[in-house]
């Protein structure tokens, strides 16, 4: 046998097929027939040429119809990838909207509340201090003050006392007159006025008050402090906190106000736009933002005296913003009553939630002064 020749397959195996015949093995198509050969096949009319040509006539039609099925079981296969890529792609842009829908429906919730969590709330005050100016009993000056310890530096807007804001349970008045009802009250209508949580506070002097915005010097403030709701430990940790600061590191700025005189009288009309930029670079509150904050107008409807007072203070130290007091068409009401006329039925619950009483009533309302209506009832408790 020569070198090069094939080797005979073993005892017991099939010979492998060539690719072509394992194509043709797998291919469910009939192999064409062949023309007969010899003297017979080229006679037109014999019979075996009749047959091979009637049988190649019918392998090209059922080869184009195998060709076609195949081509259709392509482009089915085709169709189907497709519409399985479709539905995918439908699935997720249904679970983005889902996801979008609630997370516009989550903001929309912690817009309409209007609040921050109460946590929040004390995080944000711990580093507020109140300075209040007295002078023969009299309020004559606040100085809305963050101490920043950490960063060894203080920042302060001082409040002239004729400045013309809400104060809870009078109204817009003077803020100098809210210390008349007592150092808790012009805590509440500061905190109101910058949206921004005032819990603590000292009075002194109107002198030193005056020496501390001429000299932006707050070194002195503690060792001439008259009265303060300051736990010692806490007069303590502020005392030490500002007698530590330089005056570089203290700014003491006047609030912007408008002079408008009323008979012999002369009110100032804060600017509270002028107050954006310092309200966010110093408390990181954005005007715009506070502005969102729900407003509430609170109506004495129990017939106690001071009460829409002491609701509009726990109201503002639940984070919402009061407008305004007044007393009710009448003193009988036995429910407190939470009217939601601007935001979303969330807004009454939160309130509800921080006064701890009342019936939310969803009553949809043309005005843009207030959010929230609160008739505080005989129901309502003033927390001790």
């Amino acid at each position: 046998m020569s070198e090069n020749a094939t080797p005979p397959p073993a005892e017991g195996r099939q010979p492998t097929p060539s690719p072509a015949e394992e194509r043709q093995r797998r291919s469910k198509m009939r192999e064409a027939p062949e023309m007969p050969s010899g003297y017979r096949s080229t006679r037109r009319g014999s019979r075996a040429a009749k047959q091979a040509k009637r049988a190649q006539r019918q392998h090209k039609i059922f080869t184009a119809f195998d060709k076609a099925g195949r081509e259709a079981r392509n482009v089915g296969q085709l169709l189907l990838l497709g519409v399985a890529g479709v539905l995918v792609i439908l699935v997720v842009l249904f679970a983005g909207v889902n996801a979008v829908n609630w997370l516009a429906r989550w903001s929309a919730e912690r817009a309409a509340s209007g609040s921050v969590s109460q946590s929040e709330q004390d995080r944000q005050a711990k580093e507020n201090l109140l300075v209040i100016a007295e002078r023969n009993g009299k309020a004559a000056g606040f100085l809305a003050m963050r101490v920043d310890e950490k960063g060894r530096q203080a920042f302060g807007v001082a409040v002239p006392d004729g400045a013309f804001i809400e104060v809870p349970g009078q109204g817009f008045e003077k803020v100098g007159d809210s210390y008349l009802a007592g150092a808790d009250v012009s805590l509440s209508a500061i905190s109101n006025f910058f949206t921004v949580p005032f819990r603590k506070y000292v009075v002194v002097p109107e002198k030193t008050y005056q020496d501390a915005l001429r000299g932006q010097s707050v070194k002195d403030i503690m060792s001439t402090v008259t009265t303060s709701n300051l736990s010692p430990a806490e007069t303590t940790e502020v005392t030490r906190a500002l007698g530590r600061l330089e005056s570089k590191n203290v700014a003491l700025v006047p609030l912007q106000v408008k002079p408008i005189s009323l008979g012999s009288q002369t009110y100032y009309e804060p600017q509270r736009d002028e107050l954006a930029d310092l309200l966010e670079s110093w408390w990181g509150v954005k005007l715009s933002e506070a502005q969102n904050a729900t407003r509430v107008i609170v109506y004495n409807g129990a017939g106690t005296p001071g009460i829409a007072g002491e609701a509009a203070q726990q109201l503002i130290r639940g984070g919402l913003r009061v407008v305004d007091t007044k007393n009710a068409d009448r003193f009988d009401y036995a429910q407190t009553q939470i009217v939601v006329q601007n935001k979303d039925v969330t807004a009454g619950e939160t309130v509800r939630k921080v006064l701890g009483v009342g019936k939310v009533i969803d009553q949809p309302a043309d005005q843009n002064v207030a959010d929230v209506i609160v008739i505080v009832g005989k129901d309502y408790k003033p927390p001790k």
